[in-house]
């Protein structure tokens, strides 16, 4: 099971490695064949980088909330008024 979630967490890691590595390329003009547009490139790369941590902030943030260590401040309204 522990296998499982460090794969979980090391695959939006990478991906969001490979996003960072994407937007340096984009502003020193180091174009890829794959994108069409330098500027497609940047795109990509931010929303790999934002993908990748948010899914690891979600991932850690879920954790943390199912062995109660948010001490409140993250609870989770079911019925909004």
């Amino acid at each position: 099971m522990r296998l499982i979630a460090l794969l979980l967490l090391v695959t939006p890691g990478l991906i969001a490695v490979y996003g960072i590595k994407l937007i340096r390329d984009a502003l020193f003009g180091e174009f890829h064949e794959v994108f069409f547009h330098i500027a497609i490139q940047g795109i990509l790369g931010i929303l790999f980088v934002v993908g990748g941590i948010a899914f690891i902030g979600g991932f850690i943030l879920h954790r943390d909330r199912k062995r109660n260590l948010t001490k409140g401040r993250f609870k989770q309204n079911d019925h909004p008024e």
